[in-house]
C-alpha cells in the first residue's frame, strides 16, 4: 500500500472515529437510545461504531459497534489489543491458527496487538471493543500481506444477480 494511501486511510478512519466520539472523562451513563452510530471509512459499511469513552484517535477507548447479519469484516489486525464483549447476536470468529469459533451475548474475546483475525455476524450483532491504545485497521491477504481497504473490502461484497 502506498504511504500516501495509508495517510489517506488513516486519516478517514480517524476523522470518522473522532466524529462519532462521546469521550466522557467523568463518571455518567450512557444510554443505548442516545448512542449516535455511523460508519468510517475504511470499514464495511454494514458497520456502524460509536465511541463510548475515550478519543480511539489517540489512545485507549471504549467503541460500541453494530453489524447487520452476514457483515463480515476481512482478516486483518490492530497496533493495539483489543478486548470484546458481545452484548447480543450471533457471530463467527476466525484467527490465525485456530479453529473458527462461534461468539454469541455474554462471550469475551481478547486479541493481542496484530493478531490476525476475521469477524462474521451470523445474526446482527453489537459489541464492546475496548482497545488498549489508538484504533487501526490493517487488512490481509491470504497470505498475511498487507492489502489496501478497498481491495480487502471488495473482495466480501456480495454478488449481484440479474433478475429476468
Amino acid at each position: 500500500m502506498s504511504l500516501v494511501r495509508k495517510i489517506a486511510v488513516t486519516a478517514g478512519i480517524v476523522a470518522g472515529i473522532a466524529s462519532c466520539a462521546l469521550a466522557q472523562d467523568k463518571a455518567g451513563v450512557t444510554t443505548m437510545a442516545a448512542t449516535k452510530f455511523a460508519p468510517l471509512p475504511g470499514l464495511p459499511s454494514c458497520m456502524t461504531l460509536s465511541a463510548q469513552r475515550g478519543d480511539p484517535t489517540k489512545g485507549p477507548a471504549v467503541i460500541l459497534a453494530k453489524f447487520t447479519s452476514g457483515c463480515t469484516v476481512p482478516w486483518h489486525w490492530h497496533t493495539a489489543s483489543e478486548n470484546l464483549m458481545m452484548v447480543s447476536g450471533k457471530g463467527k470468529l476466525e484467527m490465525k491458527d485456530a479453529a473458527p469459533a462461534p461468539v454469541a451475548a455474554g462471550d469475551y474475546v481478547y486479541l493481542p496487538g496484530k493478531h490476525q483475525h476475521q469477524f462474521t455476524c451470523v445474526s446482527s450483532c453489537t459489541m464492546f471493543d475496548s482497545t488498549d491504545g489508538a484504533f487501526d485497521i490493517h487488512y490481509i491477504d491470504k497470505d498475511g500481506k498487507e492489502i489496501p481497504p478497498d481491495q480487502a473490502l471488495a473482495a466480501k461484497k456480495p454478488a449481484t444477480t440479474k433478475k429476468k
